[in-house]
């Protein structure tokens, strides 16, 4: 692995080799040789405080492959040497060691799942959405909007999955008023892992069991979730992968994916899965951003709930839209934000009587106005500064929350 086209760097013993919220990472270290610790200035909850690391563990994966800043340091507690692996060349190290994608990924699927857990404790979402018995629901909402095409494959799966559940009959009749078998027959072509199905036709809904991801080859899919209405989340099109944690983790479904136009798809499940990394290493470089924007998301969604006071949240909800969107922070650059308040007190999930009082202490703020209904920031390095303030804060009050109860 350490060949010609990856340069192997040495440093000394307690020398920093990368720095949390330095940007433009463009490479992540495999360690060769020595112990590095690796480590935040403000542990999200579901994270270790820090993490020491020897051969063959890797750091700054997440940063470098989603193209953010930095979320950790690490530091060289001896005399280290590191494969430094620039973001280009990931598809060339995967060509010449498949095990390391493989490791990446694994180790990706479980922070994952570590921090969506620890995301549902600090909102309280219902933990026990996950259960397949919720398809009979899907079933009749869309009964209900009369879409019965998903209707049926809600129904048919709720039957497959939860023979003897607690609906069973009135999903029997339902389908049967609809003239629908109560199995589901196969949806779509297939020639080996090629798919193709018809406009408007249910790929997998939400809190199905899934064993297959699925690269789009052509056409486009939307996914979307019911949250008491029908939400469409993303529109993906040719490239784009979709329904990767069924075959990283054994979760249900947590959105559907539902074909907009006709549509060809590759279906890979958990047996393809690792020969198809070693085939093609795009897909597995592909993979790898995915799950590392994800993680970015998902990690920076943590830091906010640890915010304790509810306007720093609100700053903080606006600087994710920024860096989301990688945009450079400088002084005096102003940006326009595409929604109003209403959408930011839903995106922060505060109830709207306290949103509004907060919104109102924002717009106090010189630095943001409302023109025509959106959110203007005059300045977006003085809301950066306002976020790190509010961090600061909130990681003192834990501190001296935690000397209290030594």
């Amino acid at each position: 692995m350490a060949d010609i086209q990856f340069k192997v760097e040495n440093y000394l013993a307690n020398s920093f080799v990368i720095v949390e919220g330095k940007k433009n990472a463009n490479n992540f270290y495999i360690i060769l040789k020595g112990k590095v610790k690796v480590a935040k200035e403000n542990p999200v909850m579901s994270t270790e405080p820090y993490s020491i690391l020897g051969p063959g563990d890797f750091f700054g994966v997440v940063s470098c492959m989603s193209a953010h800043a930095r979320i950790e340091s690490a530091v060289a507690l001896e005399n280290v040497s590191l494969i430094s692996v620039e973001r280009e060349k990931f598809g060339l190290l995967i060509q010449k060691n498949p095990t390391v994608a493989m490791k990446i990924i694994r180790f990706f699927s479980r922070q994952l799942r570590d921090f969506d857990q620890a995301i549902t404790n600090l909102t309280f979402k219902n933990v026990a959405t996950e259960d397949p018995s919720h398809l009979f629901n899907i079933g009749e909402y869309y009964v209900k909007k009369k879409v019965f095409n998903h209707a049926v494959y809600a129904y048919q799966k709720y039957l497959q999955y939860r023979p003897t559940g607690e609906n069973r009959d009135t999903a029997i009749q339902r389908l049967q008023s609809m003239k629908a078998p109560l199995k589901s027959p196969e949806v779509g072509q297939r020639a080996g892992m090629n798919r193709k199905y018809r406009d408007n036709t249910m790929i997998f809904c939400e809190y199905e069991p899934g064993e297959e991801l699925f690269i789009i080859q052509a056409g486009k899919v939307k996914i979307t979730k019911i949250v008491n209405e029908e939400v469409l989340l993303a529109v993906l099109k040719q490239g784009d992968i979709f329904g990767e944690m069924a075959i990283l983790d054994n979760k249900p479904r947590s959105a559907s994916a539902i074909t907009f136009g006709d549509v060809e798809v590759l279906a890979i499940n958990k047996s393809n899965f690792e020969s198809m990394v070693q085939a093609q290493p795009q897909l597995a470089t592909r993979l790898i951003q995915l799950l590392s924007e994800r993680i970015w998301t998902a990690y920076r969604q943590l830091e906010n709930l640890m915010i304790h006071d509810p306007l720093g949240r609100i700053y903080d909800t606006l600087l994710i839209q920024l860096e989301k969107q990688k945009i450079r922070i400088e002084a005096k650059q102003p940006h326009n934000f595409e929604f109003g308040t209403k959408e930011l007190i839903n995106m922060v999930g505060l109830p709207p009587e306290k949103g509004d009082m907060y919104v109102v202490q924002l717009l106090e703020d010189k630095h943001f106005q409302l023109v025509e209904g959106k959110i203007v920031c005059t300045d977006i390095l003085e809301l950066e500064k306002n976020v790190q303030f509010f961090k600061k804060k909130s990681a003192m009050e834990r501190k001296r929350e935690a000397s209290k109860n030594v």
